[in-house]
């Protein structure tokens, strides 16, 4: 296939937010049938979608470590030796390739919901960090959340709100919708749900949770307080926050400093 229908393709998965894999041939030896720079698009089931690597026993290596990288979210560099029987060619062709898989995940959304200078902040920060945000909040505009891929204004009951288990979510609304609001993102599986309020009423909404028959495990999704120690204050200090301890959950990371984790080498005087 054409470069041009790779790229409809990608283009096409990216706007489903379908994950997929990129495959790129980096370096080819001796008789092959696909050239350096030859792309192909892999899907989660690891079905060739567009492109050409080379097909046939290429086309299955590739679509294997097309899987790997997508259920491990990491790139992978993989050797095709087409002299290999082993990889099902049956004739040696005298040539081997090497092939990057790289996983194209979907950006995570963030929904917020609320309408303050707390989620105003939250929105110009997720979006520069690469989040998708949806505000759902009868007082959203568009002026006060302009970075916003979608804003739900109309939406009473929540019905709008179902994020999926990799998206985050920040309930700071500040009235008795919250517990709707939660029990309905814990029906949609998510994993991460932000509770802003006061201790007092962070706890009444959770026992109202487990008065619902919310078990133990799935209310551990919700965090109260949310956000990561670092000891702010005002609204946009508590949002940076928040999105730290997303960042975290998002990339793995362990929240330490990283001075403390990676000092910096001790430095020799020479003599």
């Amino acid at each position: 296939m054409s470069g041009r229908e790779v790229l409809d393709v990608l283009v096409e998965l990216r706007d489903q937010g379908a994950p997929h894999a990129l495959a790129t041939v980096v370096e080819v030896e001796g008789s092959v049938s696909a050239e350096t720079g030859a792309k192909a698009v892999f899907d989660g089931e690891g079905r060739l979608l567009a492109g050409w690597v080379g097909g046939g026993c290429a086309d299955a290596a590739t679509a294997q470590a097309a899987r790997r990288s997508l259920e491990g979210g990491r790139g992978e560099l993989i050797l095709v030796d087409m002299d290999d029987e082993i990889l099902g060619t049956g004739v040696p062709c005298g040539g081997r390739m090497r092939v990057w898989v790289e996983p194209v995940l979907p950006r995570p959304t963030l929904w917020l919901l609320g309408a303050g200078r707390l989620t105003e902040t939250l929105s110009r920060m997720a979006a520069t960090t690469g989040l998708r945000v949806v505000v759902n909040d009868p007082r959203a505009s568009r002026e006060r959340f302009p970075e916003a891929s979608a804003i739900h204004a109309d939406d009473l009951d929540y019905a709008a709100l179902c994020p999926d288990p990799g998206d985050f979510v920040v309930v700071a609304t500040q009235h008795k919708g919250d517990h709707h609001a939660i029990a309905r993102a814990l029906a949609c599986g998510a994993g991460y749900i932000a509770l802003v309020a006061s201790r007092k009423r962070a706890a009444l909404v959770l026992q109202g949770l487990r008065e619902d028959d919310h078990d133990q495990q799935r209310l551990s999704a919700v965090v109260a307080p949310a956000g990561l120690d670092l000891g702010g204050r005002e609204p946009e200090e508590i949002a940076l926050a928040i999105l730290a301890e997303i960042v975290m959950l998002r990339r793995n990371g362990s929240g330490r400093r990283l001075r403390d984790i990676k000092p910096l080498p001790t430095p020799t005087t020479e003599v």
